[in-house]
């Protein structure tokens, strides 16, 4: 990874010393980044409402001010200034970039589209992130609402355990800090984060800047009052102030009493700062629909800008100094504008790269997250078993795995609910927390949203994260967090990355099934972009496969199958503590010549037995992982073969299979005798009866028939 740089700050080259007015802040540099934001908003509003007259690539097609929200922000930029400092934020929240060194070229030709920048054109330009190598971080942003908080909080808690466990003083006083709007706290990561905050005491910082509108729809419909920080005044551990964010000196202070109290390690902080809206919701958006003049009218008389200026004038700069200023801010973003304008347009033979791990290559930066490459070099790692290993189920696979990396890396941290004291409820990790401390295994709040958003925090900030999703069917709350993670690395042009380890059981149990403990829908994250998919069929294999995950620097869905954590289906010779299975590479179980059966998880142990009763030469390939999955071994077998069936347990239309089969028919078609074949669970969620689920589940006995019958054909 790059050593770190020294962010330059925007205005830095200006500044005059330190104000006599609100202690710790430049205030001429808070005036000069406020009116900054002020004209970057100018430009892209005017462009966009000439839109017929400017040339196409000028014109911003998303478009959000900050206007009004302005100066608040960039105060509170000015208080972020802790080397390990990390900001989860949203499309509001430029002004505070500003203050963190975002240039003003990135700042608009970001929103351009435009090579480099946040993302190389990639996506939205006030989707913004900021690498802060000793500097503050801005975590990827993402454009769903309330996406923000659990990161953060991640962040946070690995600003605890860097400097706790790790014994890093430079984690000292560092703060995580979440902007959101009003609207924002009605969302589940509002409030998974706050429960993380408060119960942990994480050194975390609640921003919410409050215009009463989400949108069109008023804050009493967001929170009941209208007031959040009213509404959380009985909540425990934590510091609250509540304000007016167009009032300079009102803003500073409630701020800086917020900032020092996190840092102090008191634990965290909720301040809301009301603020107007001075334009609409969005570029598109004509809010003279839901707003009457009046309102519109009333917003502009709290504008912080004048009252900046009433502020500061003549207490730090004379009349002809502000002009100065602003003259100087115009001349700074219209030269900004034009390097920003010049920037080249991205490169699209380069769109397909970073969707995975690579060599960043000239032009493209080195992806902040994942495990210190000093420690990853010295983790040992072998591709082959050790011979005379004992013989362990799949659950003591998973938890010697575990064990080992959690010994070998202090980086490792494995939580979850239930995953602590109880050991999880199939007891994968007991003892685990007995033997490493609560600070590296430890139980979660009922939230996947918090569970994978804490992860990907813990990641971008250096950590190993190995969490739990007790199962499968419960991730679907975690959706926008696992699908953001896995576009990280693609969406910030390899900037930021965040390779967690999400272990995840599910399909169906010993002799029981139902619609909610026994989902396998594997094929959502094998369509995920980023994610790597692991579907172990027995012990070994998932030490290699679950070790590889840990060492990797991509996302991993870790599918522990519930039937073979609760049988001896799954069970193997230990293969040794430093074992590593390569991501994308399958298994031969079973050699012939007339058929090739592809299969996966614990389906693998059916077709292994139905190839073991037939007469004809059934070929069986374990696929072990289905993103990647190994295209070569299965083309290499059905190219002999001539004839191929795929068993899963995943429902059938769209099913994992009918990718399979999609690349036979391309690459394989002139040497299929017969049609390619799926067998799979027929569209019906999975019963609870045994009899129900005996009826739905591809049995042994139904996959040598099919196999009979498709070597005749």
């Amino acid at each position: 990874m790059a050593a770190p740089t020294k962010r330059r700050r925007t205005g830095d080259a200006s500044l005059t010393g330190t104000s006599a007015l609100h202690p710790g802040l430049d205030w001429r540099r808070v005036a000069y980044l406020t009116l900054a934001s002020r004209a970057l908003d100018d430009v892209e509003e005017s462009t966009n409402r000439n839109r017929a007259t400017v040339p196409k690539d000028h014109v911003v097609l998303y478009q959000f001010s900050a206007r009004g929200h302005d100066m608040a922000q960039v105060i509170l930029g000015s208080l972020i200034n802790h080397p390990h400092d990390g900001v989860g934020a949203y499309y509001r929240s430029r002004p505070v970039l500003l203050a963190l060194g975002l240039s003003l070229e990135d700042a608009l030709g970001s929103p351009l589209g435009r090579a480099g920048g946040f993302s190389d054109g990639r996506d939205i330009g006030v989707v913004c992130n900021l690498p802060g190598r000793g500097a503050p971080t801005v975590l990827p942003m993402s454009g769903d609402v309330g996406s923000q908080y659990t990161p953060a909080a991640g962040w946070a808690q690995a600003i605890t355990y860097r400097h706790g466990v790790l014994q890093d003083p430079g984690y000292q006083g560092a703060i995580g800090v979440a902007l959101g709007g009003d609207a924002s706290v009605a969302t589940s990561g509002f409030w998974s984060a706050l429960t993380m905050a408060t119960t942990l005491k994480l050194p975390m910082l609640f921003y919410i800047e409050d215009n009463d509108l989400g949108i069109s729809v008023r804050g009493e419909m967001q929170t009941p009052g209208g007031n959040i920080a009213s509404n959380l005044a009985a909540f425990g551990n934590l510091f609250i102030r509540d304000g007016d964010g167009s009032d300079p000196a009102s803003a500073a202070q409630l701020l800086s009493e917020c900032v020092a109290h996190v840092r102090g390690g008191s634990g965290p902080a909720l301040v809301r700062l009301t603020v107007p809206r001075l334009s609409s919701h969005s570029g598109p958006d004509n809010q003279k629909g839901y707003r009457s003049e009046a309102e519109i009218a009333a917003d502009w008389a709290r504008d912080p800008l004048p009252k900046l200026r009433q502020y500061l004038v003549p207490a730090l700069l004379s009349e002809a100094e502000w002009e100065a200023l602003e003259r100087e801010v115009a001349s700074d973003v219209e030269q900004a504008l034009a390097v920003a304008r010049s920037r080249p347009t991205p490169d699209p033979e380069q769109i397909k790269r970073f969707v995975y791990d690579e060599a960043p290559g000239a032009g493209y930066p080195d992806a902040l997250g994942g495990v210190p490459e000093s420690v990853a070099s010295g983790l040992v790692s072998s591709p082959d078993a050790q011979e005379g290993g004992e013989v362990i189920r799949l659950a003591e696979g998973v938890r010697r795995a575990l064990r080992h990396e959690l010994n070998v890396n202090p980086h490792v941290v494995v939580f979850g609910e239930d995953v602590g004291v109880k050991g999880g409820v199939h007891l994968v990790t007991e003892g685990l927390q007995k033997q490493f401390g609560v600070e590296r295994v430890f139980d979660t709040s009922l939230s996947e949203e918090g569970i994978i958003g804490r992860a990907v925090g813990m990641a971008v900030a250096g950590l190993m994260p190995v969490a739990e999703i007790q199962f499968r069917k419960y991730a679907d709350p975690a959706t926008e967090q696992l699908n953001n993670c896995g576009t990280m690395r693609w969406r910030t042009a390899n900037r930021f990355c965040a390779p967690i380890v999400v272990r995840m059981p599910g399909g169906f149990g010993k002799d029981v099934g139902d619609p909610w403990h026994s989902l396998s829908a594997e094929v959502l994250w094998a369509h995920a972009i980023g994610w790597q998919v692991a579907m172990p069929s027995n012990a070994a294999d998932a030490v290699g496969l679950l070790r590889a995950a840990m060492r990797s620097g991509n996302p991993t869905i870790f599918f522990e199958h519930r039937a073979l954590l609760m049988t001896s289906d799954g069970s193997a010779r230990y293969p040794g503590d430093d074992y590593v299975l390569p991501l994308g590479k399958g298994r031969v179980v079973r050699e012939g010549d007339d058929i090739t059966v592809v299969t996966w998880g614990a389906m693998v142990h059916r077709c292994a037995e139905a190839a073991g009763t037939v007469s004809a030469s059934a070929e069986v390939i374990d696929l072990r992982t289905i993103a990647p999955w190994d295209r070569e071994l299965v083309l290499a077998s059905v190219r002999k073969t001539g004839r191929c069936l795929i068993v899963h347990e995943d429902t059938l239309t769209a099913g994992f299979g009918s990718e399979i089969a999609a690349t036979l028919a391309k690459e394989a078609f002139w040497h299929l005798d017969a049609p390619v074949e799926r067998l799979c669970v027929e569209d019906v969620p999975m019963p609870y009866h045994p009899v129900l689920l005996d009826a739905v589940l591809p049995t042994a006995e139904g996959i040598a028939a099919s196999i009979e019958r498709l070597v005749r054909l």
